[in-house]
């Protein structure tokens, strides 16, 4: 859930007019299309950076680069100040939890950071990814118009069109995950969000985008800008409160959007172990509560979940 930042070298969002969809397909050369508009950093700036209450200090866009996070994390070690936004049109070199790549065709997806210098107590830090978990299903109820929900700990999901039956809703798939990293005394926030892809142009089967979810809006700018409003909000509040995730409304937040509790779930934990049972609940330390069928309970704060259908082969 949280995890040591590699050294590398590499106003509420309006909901406006409509675009037109942005139907064009990235290329999985590198090559955006020409009808995939560019995100408009000006625009953006404006939006998030100015005003009497402005959500960020600053934003900067880039057309390409290895990892954002990378990138925020050594600006942070050089004495970056908190509040700094990255967004990269193309992200090249990815990472997820557990080091596993990500990656998508340019323009096709929104690949952001945020840094981020909580005062508060460390053993709180590790809500700032639950936190942006929040934020991310918030925003996407909200633009997008879907069902958003969270699977613990920090991965959105979705549920998705049945291709024969365009009324039907197949199980949730993956649509964004987020990634918190130590950088010093600093955190750097981490959120990757399928936007336009095609099923062609996602990384594994149980992937899905906007688009392919049939949101009601896949133009990034629109989706980036209440994703950004809903995080700097939320972490202004878990702030004012010291990062109590009680008195924040926090804890009972996450609960609320998290579809994990009540499913029976896999595990997957460091060192080749499992645990398997119902997913209970999510505590105030933000550990996933699982009790096995012979009754015993584990309050894990790491590991990969599987939600196991009924009758499904553990």
């Amino acid at each position: 859930m949280f995890e040591p930042a590699r050294t590398c070298a590499e106003p509420n969002p309006t909901r406006g007019r409509p675009r037109p969809p942005l139907w064009g397909r990235a290329s999985h050369r590198g090559i955006p299309s020409l009808f995939v508009q560019p995100l408009r950093a000006e625009a953006l700036r404006q939006a998030l950076t100015t005003g009497p209450r402005p959500a960020w200090r600053a934003v900067d866009v880039v057309e390409s680069t290895g990892s954002t996070n990378a990138d925020l994390a050594e600006r942070a070690r050089a004495g970056e100040q908190e509040g700094l936004v990255l967004v990269a049109e193309h992200q090249v070199a990815g990472r997820g939890r557990r080091e596993r790549s990500w990656e998508a065709p340019p323009r096709s997806s929104i690949a952001v950071s945020v840094l981020l210098r909580p005062a508060v107590p460390p053993g709180l830090r590790p809500w700032i990814a639950l936190l942006g978990g929040i934020a991310v299903v918030d925003a996407i109820r909200d633009v997008a118009q879907l069902p958003a929900t969270l699977k613990w700990p920090n991965d959105v999901l979705v549920p998705v069109h049945d291709g024969d039956h365009p009324d039907r809703r197949e199980d949730p798939r993956k649509v964004a995950g987020l990634l918190a990293e130590v950088a010093g005394d600093a955190v750097v926030l981490g959120i990757g969000l399928n936007v336009t892809q095609d099923a062609g142009e996602l990384p594994v089967a149980t992937a899905t985008s906007l688009r392919l979810a049939g949101a009601a809006t896949t133009d990034r700018e629109t989706v980036l800008r209440a994703v950004l409003v809903e995080l700097a909000a939320r972490y202004a509040e878990w702030l004012r409160v010291d990062g109590d995730p009680v008195a924040s409304g926090l804890g009972a937040g996450y609960r609320e959007r998290c579809s994990t509790i009540g499913r029976t779930v896999r595990v997957e934990l460091p060192g080749d172990r499992a645990v398997q049972g119902t997913a209970q609940d999510v505590d105030d330390d933000g550990r996933l509560v699982v009790r096995e069928d012979g009754g015993q309970i584990h309050a894990l704060a790491v590991g990969d979940v599987v939600h196991i259908r009924s009758g499904e082969p553990a």
